[in-house]
């Protein structure tokens, strides 16, 4: 059977069960001895989980906001800073025997993967007294009637079935041979510099505060999902490489099924943010507010200060404890010579995309 519901009419209104549902697959899908999400039909292809009717859905709604006369939104590519160590860096280190900084790497993804459950508890607003226009037959009416929570079993798992975080270790485990993990991997990701709790400066606070909290995650996420299209590049080239990698094809093929499980949580959350921006939103005093204002502005607040800080504070934690580390080497000052050389300067385009709009001067 498959796993997705080709449907000639644009059916708009979906049950929480119609968007949770994925369908039979022929052969079941074991990472790391853990039966995960998804699996395989007859012929060997994976399948997806919960894309029964939820991938139809998502373009459904996205048809409907498109033969409305909107756009859905577009986050350039160009924006995407690489993933640090480069490819080269990290077969150069593995191939010297110098493994922690990819074993951190891909323990640190797992364990952001786990914590994409927390979308589920996103705390809803009461859209009806919010925004202006319908928005009933939208991926925005089915956040809490199903998107969300599919999101959140994809990324950390449901019961006893695995999901993405389990299938990142199967893909590091599987390279690396069930490698020894660095036991500070946890406190890094909580205590650094994204870690700590700060004072939150509101964005739009004439609008309900936990309708801006809604979007701005949504965003937050948007941004993350759609950057991870560079760390499965890094992932499957890395993996893939039989100079260090124990089991290359069932390492790499791994990362490529979470990929493919990655497209509709873009879809769906661009589709609902480009039907906020369609529409206009009421404010705590009454007033009317452009959506297009509140989403536009919150990308390119999140677009600035991810594409700057990201890098710098990857570069950062992965060089800690190179010094280190390269005494593992046979030659250190060579490796450490090479590793210099295969640097590649990243900067910021200047642009978002997103850039508030001035005001008609005529």
């Amino acid at each position: 059977m498959s796993t997705e519901v080709k449907l000639a009419d644009d059916r708009l209104d979906y049950s929480l069960e119609d968007l949770l549902a994925s369908g039979d697959f022929a052969e079941p899908l074991i990472a790391g001895g853990v039966r995960c999400h998804g699996g395989f039909d007859a012929d060997g292809v994976y399948g997806s989980p919960r894309v029964l009717h939820r991938k139809p859905a998502i373009q459904a709604w996205q048809r409907a906001l498109q033969a409305q006369g909107h756009e859905l939104l577009e986050i350039s590519s160009d924006l995407m800073p690489p993933q640090y160590p480069s490819v080269d860096q990290a077969v150069l280190l593995c191939r010297n025997g110098v493994r922690e900084p990819v074993v951190r790497a891909l323990t640190i993804i797992s364990v952001v993967e786990g914590f994409g459950a927390i979308i589920r508890d996103v705390k809803m607003p009461d859209l009806e007294s919010i925004v202006v226009e319908p928005f009933h037959g939208t991926a925005l009416a089915h956040l809490a009637g199903g998107l969300f929570e599919a999101h959140a079993r994809d990324e950390a798992g449901w019961g006893d079935e695995g999901g993405h975080k389990q299938m990142w270790e199967a893909a590091r485990d599987l390279a690396f041979e069930s490698p020894e993990i660095p036991d500070d991997v946890l406190m890094r990701i909580m205590g650094g510099p994204g870690g700590r709790g700060r004072p939150r400066k509101r964005g739009f606070p004439q609008i309900d505060e936990t309708f801006e909290r809604m979007v701005g995650l949504m965003s937050n996420v948007l941004i993350v999902e759609l950057f991870a299209e560079e760390v499965f590049r890094w992932g499957k080239a890395v993996l893939a490489n039989p100079e260090i990698s124990a089991e290359p094809e069932q390492a790499s093929a791994m990362v490529g099924y979470i990929e493919s499980d990655e497209n509709p949580h873009v879809e769906y959350l661009r589709t609902a943010l480009s039907e906020v921006a369609a529409r206009n939103l009421r404010t705590s005093d009454g007033a009317i507010l452009s959506g297009r204002e509140v989403v536009h502005g919150t990308l390119h607040s999140m677009l600035r200060q991810i594409t700057r800080q990201r890098p710098e504070e990857q570069r950062a934690q992965v060089r800690e404890n190179m010094a280190k580390l390269f005494t593992q080497a046979e030659n250190p000052s060579a490796l450490r010579e090479e590793f210099e050389s295969l640097e590649q300067p990243w900067s910021p385009p200047p642009h978002t995309g997103f850039e508030p709009q001035l005001p008609d001067s005529g």
